[in-house]
């Protein structure tokens, strides 16, 4: 699968899974932007990438914040030409990120806000942001990045889940809209995934949480031609979580 001349605009891209998809896309020849808000982080991965032989720039961006993702599509038209793929891969549960432990009914109300800002406006928001320079170069390719509690629901985390069902419908809208102008979106919706240790502790059919290589090697393949008949759908790729009844 060559990415020759292809741009990627990947958001969480400083660390895990968003990084990994910046280095195996700069490594078949994509021109690679990554969106984040760990400045270090963000250098080095860029660095990195670019010292591989890649092509590669760090942007520092809030995706809450809409003239901000505007922003940074407007940097990597203007380093790179196009963006043929979004990959929106920043998010993660408010009540891990932010260190909460609070039952949902004492849930600071500014916590819930976080987790659906991050999780589904921002995702939004850069579909919205890249969207018109996607129909005007003529196609492109949004993922957007799901999640098994997105389908199995989370009292722990409501607005995680909440945010993540409405990949789905993000999704599906973005295929209606875009087909006529070859825009495919697609989900993509992983179990535990090996980015950090407690997810080893999720149990799936296979007995094992997924290498991050993995969800990332199905990600390059819905981005490729090969693909190309693909909109519209979401993938679940957990292992056989899902089967279990959880």
């Amino acid at each position: 699968m060559s990415f020759q001349g292809k741009t990627a605009l990947i958001t969480g891209g400083a660390s895990g899974m968003g990084l990994l998809c910046g280095q195996c896309l700069a490594r078949e020849g994509a021109n690679v932007a990554l969106l984040d808000v760990n400045r270090e982080g963000l250098d080095a991965a860029a660095r990195g990438i670019c010292q591989s032989g890649g092509d590669a720039i760090g942007l520092l961006t809030d995706i809450r914040v809409y003239a901000q993702v505007e922003q940074a599509v407007s940097k990597t038209v203007e380093a790179f030409g196009s963006v043929d793929i979004l990959i929106n891969c920043a998010g993660g549960a408010s009540r891990r990120v932010l260190k909460r432990s609070e039952s949902f009914e004492n849930m600071p109300v500014e916590v819930l806000d976080w987790g659906i800002d991050v999780n589904l406006k921002g995702p939004l928001y850069c579909a919205r942001a890249v969207f018109g320079q996607m129909m005007g170069q003529g196609g492109g390719v949004i993922v957007n990045l799901g999640s098994i509690s997105g389908e199995e629901g989370s009292f722990s985390s409501p607005d995680y889940s909440a945010a993540k069902s409405g990949m789905n419908g993000l999704t599906k809208s973005l295929a209606q809209g875009g087909a006529k102008y070859n825009i495919r979106s697609v989900c993509v919706s992983p179990g535990p995934v090996l980015t950090r240790p407690g997810m080893a502790k999720m149990t799936t059919l296979l007995g094992r949480a997924a290498d991050p290589q993995e969800i990332v090697d199905f990600i390059l393949y819905l981005v490729s031609d090969k693909a190309a008949f693909v909109t519209g759908s979401s993938f679940l790729i957990d292992g056989g979580r899902h089967c279990m009844g959880h």
